[in-house]
């Protein structure tokens, strides 16, 4: 674990060599194959941009769909979400971050893998600033039952009704038959 991270944190510092100059970064937790970053970098040349799946063969693929771009703003990693943003460099914070259709879990058992929980918002504040949204959107209705729950009740981000600022059909997105999105800030008033 502490070796994984260690290589994680050195590959950031490539990625953000000056992290007091970064400013509001836009990121993917569960890029996938790349196809929304690349396009919303397109879309989006001056923003500083970040993709990680724990998937390795995901994460290839994406940096050829990056390289193909030539979008030089944008960079991908395989990495852990909970890993990635403990390695991220002090300076660096997170402006937008996107979470799109991610594994649901469906079974009962299994909801402590999911990744809206109450520990990784704790976590992602800590790289938040007033500014940050988070954006969430999934085809499983419980899931986002239960995520809209976990962002209510938690004592550090409150769902706001804005608008969802890209959109760009990802491949879950085109299999699903509907879906549901939220948007979070950090919260100013308390729960």
């Amino acid at each position: 674990m502490e070796e994984r991270k260690a290589s994680l944190r050195r590959a950031l510092v490539k990625v953000f060599p000056q992290p007091e100059k970064t400013g509001d970064v836009v990121c993917e937790i569960g890029c996938g194959h790349g196809h929304f970053l690349v396009a919303y970098a397109h879309a989006h040349p001056a923003a500083r941009c970040i993709g990680i799946d724990i998937e390795r063969t995901r994460i290839e693929r994406a940096i050829r769909k990056q390289e193909r771009a030539r979008a030089t703003q944008l960079h991908f990693l395989q990495a852990d979400a909970g890993l990635f943003l403990d390695a991220l460099p002090a300076g660096v914070m997170l402006g937008r971050v996107f979470i799109l259709f991610p594994d649901p879990w469906p079974k009962t058992r299994h909801h402590k893998n999911r990744l809206i929980q109450s520990k990784f918002l704790d976590e992602l504040r800590r790289r938040a600033s007033s500014a940050t949204r988070i954006f969430f959107r999934t085809d499983h209705e419980l899931y986002f039952e239960d995520a809209r729950t976990v962002f209510e009740r938690h004592a550090g981000w409150q769902l706001v009704d804005e608008h969802w600022p890209f959109e760009h059909e990802t491949v879950f997105q085109s299999r699903a038959t509907s879906y549901r999105s939220l948007v979070a800030r950090l919260r100013t008033v308390p729960p």
